[in-house]
């Protein structure tokens, strides 16, 4: 029970993070008289027929500068894993790096006095 409670928690926490824009929108229209009314910048301008619309980008705005933060942390400690700290060190050894002679041994080849097979010929 406990681990079907905590796959569900975890796909939830995954899809929310997925639709972030998604759930500001749904706040935005569950709350849209709310927002005209208190939170809106141009409440005080009725004729611009804003009703929240300049929270709702503003929030949405907010949202994607979050996201790409996000981003940037994480590309961030990418490349700080990556980084060397310690220079490698490369040694060259004299006795392994030694110029070996090729032996000169010449391979006598069998002297076959014969003459080359030839298959019979069909009639």
């Amino acid at each position: 029970m406990l681990r079907r409670f905590l796959a569900y928690l975890l796909i939830v926490a995954l899809v929310s993070a997925s639709f972030s824009r998604l759930f500001i929108y749904a706040g935005f229209e569950l709350n849209r008289n709310y927002i005209a009314t208190k939170l809106c910048e141009n409440r005080d301008k009725p004729w611009l027929h804003c009703n929240g619309k300049c929270y709702f980008i503003k929030k949405i705005k907010q949202a994607e500068e979050k996201e790409k933060s996000g981003e940037r942390q994480t590309q961030k400690n990418l490349f700080q894993e990556a980084l060397f700290i310690k220079k490698p060190g490369i040694r060259f050894y004299s006795n392994v790096l030694q110029v070996m002679q090729v032996p000169n041994h010449r391979i006598a080849l069998p002297v076959i006095d014969r003459p080359i097979f030839q298959p019979p010929q069909l009639g």
